[in-house]
This record gives structure tokens, C-alpha cells and sequence, in this order.
């Protein structure tokens, strides 16, 4: 992912159906989280998504057809996908092995799964991670401030004031499938 961009436009658009996929592509945003797709469309996605330059990320785990596997990983990276969406350690180091950029998502629950977190990032070294839900401002702080990679806020983001908290907190980006922050 390019931090220049994400300066420029620091809004993703997390798509969850081919509807707002195309929205996607029509919009100002310059990368996409495709959180659910599957094998016999992923690759006109992903040809649509080049051809409007933008940038697609793949939540692997959520993917129809592909082996959560490291096979599975290769394929995606044959494809052409710029990165992918993973909960699992084992990927998201299969991903950067295979050249693409990971973003680990990570769910925040209690103070517990911070360090949980925290500690899986130190051994899998994503490229950025997702922290879920997005509108936690004192938790996207306390990432910002404990690791040295670009935090996404997503999650219940749905609001221009959610996006600026979120912001403001520390995150480099947020991801969000409410189309109208998406330009």
C-alpha cells in the first residue's frame, strides 16, 4: 500500500457485493478491500479493478474457492491482486513470502486481545493492519504508538466524523463500505 496515497485519499472502500464493487471502481478512492469474492469472478474483478487503477486487497479467509493455504496464496498472487486480508498468521506470512502486502485484520474486544494482537504482529510483520472495530479511537492510539506499521481503522465507520476520529487517533487509513465517504 502506498502511504502517500492513503495521505491523498485515506479512505478504503471495503466491498462486500459485485453492486459496490462497481461503485468501487467508479469512485475516488484509490484501493479496495474485497471482502467476499470467489475463483470464477475473481480474476474480472481483478482485470475491472487494474483498469481503473485501483488496488485491491482480498480478504482470503472470506474468499469462496481458494485454499486458506499457502497454494491458495500463490494463486491469488498469480492473479495479480495487490495484497491480501487475513485474521490468520500462517497467510499473511505465506503472502509477504509470495510478494504481496498483508494486512492482518485484528478484532478488539478487551485489553487482553490488544497485547494478543500485539504479539501476533511481531511475528507475522503484515504490511498494515485492520483494527476492528474502527471506531475505538483510544485503541487505534494505543497501536499507533506501540508498533512501527500503518494502522487501518474499519469497522461501523459511518460517518465523516468516525473517519477524522479514527484519523486524528493514528490510523493511516480507514476501510469502510459506506459509499457516500468513499469520495
Amino acid at each position: 500500500m502506498n502511504m502517500e496515497k492513503w495521505a491523498a485519499n485515506p479512505v478504503i472502500a471495503a466491498v462486500q457485493s459485485g453492486d459496490a464493487f462497481e461503485q468501487a471502481l467508479a469512485s475516488g478512492i484509490d484501493t479496495i478491500f474485497l471482502l467476499h469474492a470467489n475463483i470464477m469472478a475473481l480474476g474480472a474483478q481483478l482485470d475491472a479493478a487494474r483498469a481503473a487503477q485501483k488496488k485491491v486487497y482480498l480478504h482470503v479467509d472470506l474468499t469462496d474457492g481458494i485454499g486458506k493455504d499457502k497454494s491458495g496464496i500463490r494463486f491469488i498472487a498469480s492473479l495479480g491482486a495487490n495484497g491480501v486480508i487475513s485474521t490468520r498468521g500462517n497467510l499473511i506470512r505465506f503472502a509477504r513470502e509470495c510478494g504481496l502486502a498483508a494486512v492482518q485484520r485484528c478484532f478488539i474486544v478487551d485489553s487482553h486481545s490488544i497485547d494478543t494482537a500485539i504479539e501476533s504482529i511481531s511475528q507475522t510483520r503484515p504490511y498494515s493492519i485492520e483494527v476492528m472495530p474502527g471506531v475505538i479511537p483510544r485503541v487505534i492510539a494505543n497501536f499507533a504508538a506501540r508498533i512501527d506499521i500503518p494502522v487501518i481503522a474499519g469497522g461501523l465507520i459511518d460517518s465523516k466524523g468516525d473517519v477524522a476520529a479514527a484519523l486524528a487517533a493514528g490510523a493511516a487509513a480507514v476501510s469502510t463500505g459506506k459509499q457516500e465517504l468513499w469520495n
